[in-house]
């Protein structure tokens, strides 16, 4: 049952000189809950609109925009000794070195401890209701983070981010205490200190785009001509790419390559807005796309070329059925537990040694020391997936729930960044430090909203 927890009193606080009464209060503390409101769903470029903090027994909510860099607070956050809790940090991590430069040690990720005792359901939202039989309103999930005044139910929802994490985060560090998996959290949540956004090309950033492969080079030059468009028509009007036009009507200018408005106008899903104000700039776009030379149309990398090998779908099938059968036994996700990508890159390098197992790129310790042995007997041929499986105990009482299937239910809105393929010397990316359940092959891809442009 919800506990005295619900009745922090909620702090909101716009002026530097309240920021820093509040960190000259929070000085000593060993722990601090912590969570980011940015507005990605509504504007071009993502930042910091408030920073939610709690200790065990106060909230607040710091309202950057009048205020700034809040820099002694950055000194606490920044400060090894305190351990920050998040539920899934990722983003919020990515903004605040962003946005501030802070660069975040000592974090302890609620989502990713959840995943790993073996939770389907891990969002805050069923966490919450799980161990506290607290019910979160969804009413601003897709709220506006960037507008001014905030309501007092949008403060009130915002801080119900922070104010139960320092008691899930004990829930789960015991289940994963006594799972004895806290090892294998901690190395996750290591790999989180240095995760931040890379500079990216923008200039080819089209052809990550869902459906671009399926084009021509020509269509592609214009793809990449009106994807270019939007960014600009997006940043002047600071709203997001989806906003001014979707993907979906992007790809039908690329394939029907329209040189009129009338023809621009009969594209399914033009907003009015565009073609009564914009019109022109688009059909120049398309224009330079067609202008483009043979030479110089768009093409996309090289994948990286791998030796012809006829036993690789062998062993990534032994391999992955180790990897199941464990899984099975933890009562854990499978993908939780090793990626696909993972399974594929062992099963190409086909090593020999829990040494050369190590130096797979994002394969982790945790993984090598739970499934290393019987991956290299599977890659060899030389066993069925048991003995690691077989030697585990099933998962113990406290994961019980760990079969629900409710997550689909849980769902909650994926922040707005970009997938980034990991590499052996890249920083941590979105995909590589985060743990990741085998999709549902059920479950449609959901696309982007259309939302009519609105004349600015």
């Amino acid at each position: 049952m919800a506990s005295s927890r619900d009745d922090h009193p909620l702090e909101y606080l716009d002026t530097a000189h309240g920021v820093d009464q509040l960190t000259d209060a929070l000085s000593g503390v060993t722990e601090l809950a912590i969570d980011t409101e940015g507005a990605s769903f509504h504007r071009f470029v993502d930042r910091i609109y408030l920073l939610q903090l709690s200790t065990r027994d106060r909230s607040a909510i710091v309202d950057p925009l009048p205020i700034g860099k809040p820099a002694g607070l950055g000194h606490l956050i920044e400060d090894v000794k305190v351990e920050k809790v998040f539920h899934d940090a990722d983003y919020d991590l990515r903004l605040l070195r962003q946005d501030y430069g802070w660069q975040v040690r000592n974090v302890f990720d609620t989502r990713i401890a959840a995943q790993l005792t073996g939770l389907r359901a891990f969002g805050l939202a069923a966490l919450l209701e799980r161990y506290f039989d607290v019910k979160l309103d969804k009413q601003y999930q897709r709220a506006d983070w960037s507008q001014r005044p905030l309501t007092k139910g949008m403060l009130d929802y915002a801080s119900q981010d922070t104010r139960w994490l320092l008691e899930l985060r004990d829930r789960l560090h015991d289940e994963l205490s006594q799972l004895g998996r806290m090892h294998w959290a901690r190395e996750e949540f290591g790999r989180l200190e240095a995760i931040r956004w890379e500079a990216d090309d923008q200039n080819m950033g089209f052809l990550k785009m869902k459906g671009a492969r399926d084009l021509n080079r020509r269509e592609l030059a214009i793809l990449g001509q009106v994807v270019a468009w939007r960014d600009v028509v997006a940043g002047e009007l600071d709203r997001a790419t989806f906003r001014v036009m979707s993907n979906e009507t992007l790809f039908s200018i690329a394939r029907q390559q329209p040189r009129t408005r009338e023809a621009l106008g009969a594209i399914k899903g033009m907003p009015r807005g565009i073609l009564e104000h914009r019109g022109g700039e688009l059909l120049e776009a398309v224009e330079r796309g067609l202008a483009m030379t043979d030479a110089d149309l768009p093409r996309f990398p090289r994948s990286p070329r791998w030796e012809r090998d006829p036993d690789f779908d062998d062993r990534l099938m032994r391999v992955k059925a180790v990897r199941d059968s464990t899984a099975e036994k933890l009562g854990l996700d499978p993908g939780v537990l090793c990626s696909r990508d993972r399974l594929e890159t062992v099963s190409r390098m086909n090593p020999h040694s829990l040494e050369e197992l190590l130096t797979i790129p994002g394969l982790r310790g945790w993984q090598v020391e739970l499934l290393g042995d019987d991956f290299l007997r599977a890659v060899a041929g030389k066993v069925t997936p048991t003995a690691a499986a077989e030697s585990l105990e099933p998962p113990a009482t406290i994961a019980s729930g760990t079969a629900d299937q409710s997550s689909k239910a849980d769902s909650e809105p994926a922040p707005d960044v970009a997938a980034q393929t990991p590499t052996a010397d890249a920083v941590p990316t979105a995909n590589d430090v985060a743990l990741s359940p085998e999709p549902d092959p059920k479950s449609a891809s959901g696309g982007e909203s259309d939302s009519p442009y609105r004349d600015a």
